[in-house]
């Protein structure tokens, strides 16, 4: 049996076999041809199924092995505004959506009596353009009142009459099962906003039936379709709209008693004896006139009008045998049955079912265990074990136990509970057990190639009610099973734009997975929850799912799910602005508290070796004079330029031009005392370019070889001798160091003169206005020879002792550091003439 497409066995009662001749069984008893018998394939290797849809602004790919992808929707890709259906179109349309005729014998059509005023109210109300909310219990025959007056409305509205139900279905999902009943838009969905904008566009008269949820989310729901006019049907439970609706209340109450004897002779189809009439009064008494009571009560007669004629009538297969109906038989025949009791009357679910095949029976059982959820008629035969199992449908609709419900069939009102009193399923484990056997059937259909996603959607309470139970249960290997039921019809349900039941299932699919410990497909519940919420425009909410699916596959070393997880993330980051919650990258980097236009510099200023390198900026005429030495003993003057602009500067530069002071002197010292001593072994000076290291030998301290081969120096001290024409090192007229050996020279690189050159730092600073040297350096300083490139180390700035923090720099900022450091080498240059 094709899982997928319906059959002859979804529009009539035709090729099933049940007008065959079958006395030629043996001892008279009618047989059915075999079918062949359905074998799932449950190991052959199924593609994966990826479908890419449009929903509001962005593109959805639905990915079900690593999760689906969400992206911007190129504006070439986007679809044009929907148009709506033909008239013709609508009509095949509300066909479709009509349940699956039952197999067997046709059904009579139920008629609805003393029901006229409240139709021809209903129809006026509709006429007027005012909504009506039908107010009744369950078995009051709201859906027959609700099938009568569409039919009275076709002429009413532009768009005609469009049927939507409303069990388990929010405020949200109406409006677009409104939307697409109405607009052709397939593989898109639009957002929110898109669909209100073409919902006020509709006129139309819309029937809503078994309506769960009314106040405040009603009344947007009415808000919304301004041009339409709504008939909802719902019980007393269920919250009226506000007053300010301006909703229409029509209570539909039972039948009185003339009018339930009347149904109940239609149902049974002959007219009552005297004994039926007084058990129907008391019937009607006990049922408070209810006609679905009536419906079941007729059938119970015709049962027992079977047995009369033949006690065997219902033995296996018996239900489809020729038996004379037409008129009560007497007692005197000696196969009178005796009829059913007052309780009985009022709760024939148990004595009913008693009557029906082994296949309806056990369809009842897993109606029960699934909440009243009734499979497709397709899948009973796979579900119960009996290639003729889809005729069970026939059966329990012909005797009123099941009851349509939008495209599908449920337990009628009262059923669940009297089959569960009856015994029914009636323990958690045997309903456990069926609900195990419906979800690996489901997860086997619904993940099969030739079952489209609209499909797989029309049969999702059935799945999402088969995943509830077990994830009830204590067995741990339910939950695996509720698990990969979950995972095969979310992608589907995805694909089939049924997004209410999407997450119902991403929901249920990630309780189970952390039940059962399944660590890998928790994170793709997560990430699918993520991305159902970036489409819903709940983007902290999509963060938390996102970085929680992050989070666990990256335990898990899953590479391209979490390629797949910050992709979705990166794009929440873009909707929301800037750096997601929590200080982190959209890659899930964690980013530093402060954030600045620009760098802090650190305590110590930024010496000229860290300044990273950036296009040449043009500097200002600089004039460059030589300052005279202070006299022994006396106070430095004060003079303008760079150097007073430092001193008066802000706390920042003064703390900066003390340490780099202090550095200096330190440094001036140490190469004051290798250019003076007189040690000839070369091996036990330390020079500025090296770093002691103890050897092992335990000789001392030998100084480090400089760095060969053309590498760069890690020592930030190192100054160069000669800046050039222009006076500034670093710039682009310093000649090139030539190439010598790392030996040091017996003679001290500078003179015992002082020299005119003011003395830089090794890198060249940034700032368009170099500052002079103040006083000349007298004291030769021995320099190695320098490597043949020179290249500004990534050295870490030395230590500060001080402990306030510095600000950010405003304006230039490498001049301030790079001016600061040379006022303090000139500083430390007289230190060491001094000494």
């Amino acid at each position: 049996m094709d899982p997928t497409n319906r059959g002859p066995q979804d529009f009539g009662p035709q090729d099933f076999g049940h007008d065959e001749d079958r006395s030629d069984a043996p001892g008279g008893a009618p047989q059915r041809p075999p079918r062949d018998a359905i074998t799932p394939d449950f190991g052959s290797p199924v593609p994966a199924r990826t479908v890419q849809l449009v929903s509001g602004d962005f593109l959805l790919t639905v990915n079900p092995v690593d999760g689906s992808e969400i992206e911007p929707c190129p504006p070439l890709e986007l679809p044009p505004r929907p148009v709506k259906f033909t008239l013709a179109e609508r009509t095949d349309l509300a066909r479709a959506a009509k349940p699956p005729v039952p197999p067997g014998p046709e059904q009579p059509r139920r008629v609805l009596l003393e029901r006229q005023e409240e139709r021809e109210r209903l129809v006026r109300l509709l006429a007027r353009g005012r909504s009506v909310r039908l107010t009744g219990p369950s078995g009051a025959g709201r859906t027959a009142l609700l099938d009568t007056v569409a039919e009275d409305c076709l002429d009413l509205a532009p768009d005609g009459v469009i049927r939507i139900n409303g069990h388990k279905r929010g405020s949200a999902d109406l409006l677009f099962d409104l939307y697409a009943a109405v607009y052709k838009s397939p593989l898109h969905r639009p957002d929110r906003g898109h669909v209100l904008d073409l919902v006020r566009d509709i006129g139309a008269v819309v029937v809503v039936d078994d309506l769960e949820f009314g106040g405040s989310a009603l009344d947007e729901f009415l808000e919304a379709t301004p041009e339409c006019a709504f008939v909802l049907a719902a019980t007393p439970d269920i919250p009226a709209p506000s007053a300010d609706s301006h909703v229409e209340e029509v209570f539909l109450g039972g039948l009185s008693r003339s009018a339930g004897l009347e149904l109940l002779e239609r149902a049974v189809g002959r007219a009552l004896t005297d004994d039926e009439a007084g058990w129907a009064g008391d019937l009607w008494f006990e049922s408070e006139g209810l006609p679905l009571r009536f419906v079941q009560a007729g059938a119970l007669l015709r049962q027992r009008d079977l047995l009369r004629a033949d006690p065997a009538a219902f033995d296996e297969y018996g239900y489809y045998a020729d038996a004379p109906v037409d008129a009560p038989f007497d007692a005197e025949d000696g196969h009178d049955v005796p009829l059913p009791t007052l309780a009985e009357g009022a709760a024939p679910a148990r004595l009913l079912a008693s009557r029906l095949s082994e296949s309806a029976r056990t369809t009842l059982k897993f109606a029960v265990a699934l909440g009243g959820e009734v499979p497709h008629q397709a899948h009973l035969p796979a579900l119960v074990g009996d290639t003729h199992a889809d005729a069970a449908l026939g059966e329990l609709a012909a005797v009123a136990l099941v009851t349509p419900v939008g495209s599908r069939w449920r337990l009628a009102a009262g059923v669940q509970a009297q089959l569960l009193v009856a015994g029914y399923a009636e323990s958690p484990e045997e309903r456990a057990e069926l609900a195990h056997t419906a979800a690996q059937h489901y997860s086997w259909w619904a993940g099969h190639p030739s079952v489209t996603p609209e499909r797989a959607a029309a049969e999702a309470e059935a799945a999402l009610a088969a995943i509830g139970v077990l994830l009830g249960a204590s067995d741990a290997g339910r939950s695996a099973a509720a698990v990969l039921l979950a995972r095969t019809v979310a992608p589907a349900y995805a694909a089939g734009l049924d997004w209410g039941a999407w997450e119902r299932a991403l929901r249920s699919g990630q309780e189970a997975a952390r039940l059962a410990g399944e660590v890998a497909e928790e994170a793709y519940f997560h990430h699918e929850l993520g991305i159902l919420a970036l489409l819903g425009g709940q983007l902290d909410r999509a963060r938390a799912e996102l970085e929680a699916s992050i989070g666990l596959r990256g335990a898990l070393a899953d590479k391209r799910g979490t390629v797949a997880g910050r992709r979705a993330l990166a794009l929440v980051a873009d909707r929301s602005g800037g750096v997601l919650h929590g200080g982190r990258t959209p890659a899930g980097e964690e980013v530093p508290d402060a954030r600045y236009e620009e760098s802090a510099s650190p305590p110590g200023g930024v010496p000229a070796a860290l300044a990273l390198p950036g296009p040449p900026a043009p500097e200002p005429p600089t004039l460059i004079t030589r300052q005279p030495a202070p006299p022994p003993g006396g106070q430095r003057t004060r003079t303008g330029g760079a150097g007073r602009a430092v001193l008066s500067g802000t706390r920042r530069n003064l703390v900066a031009a003390g340490a780099g002071a202090l550095l200096a002197a330190v440094l001036g010292t140490v190469v004051t005392l290798g250019a003076t001593s007189n040690d000839d072994d070369p091996s036990n000076r330390v020079r500025p370019n090296q770093t002691a290291i103890e050897e092992g030998d335990g000789d001392g301290l030998p100084a480090d070889q400089p760095n060969k081969g053309g590498e760069e120096s890690t020592d930030s001290t190192k100054r160069p001798t000669d800046p050039g024409k222009d006076g500034v090192v670093g710039t682009s007229d310093d000649p090139t160091p030539p190439a010598s050996s790392d030996e040091p020279s017996d003679k001290p690189s500078g003179s015992d003169k002082p020299t005119n050159k003011p003395t830089k730092s090794s890198s060249p600073s940034k700032s368009p206005t170099p500052t002079p040297t103040p006083t000349p350096t007298p004291t030769p300083t021995p320099t190695p020879t320098p490597t043949p490139t020179p290249t500004p180390t990534t050295e870490e700035p030395p230590p500060s002792t001080t402990d306030s923090a510095s600000a950010p720099v405003t304006s230039q900022p490498a001049s301030s550091p790079a001016t600061s450091m040379s006022s303090s080498v000139t500083s430390s240059s007289s230190a060491a003439d001094v000494i």
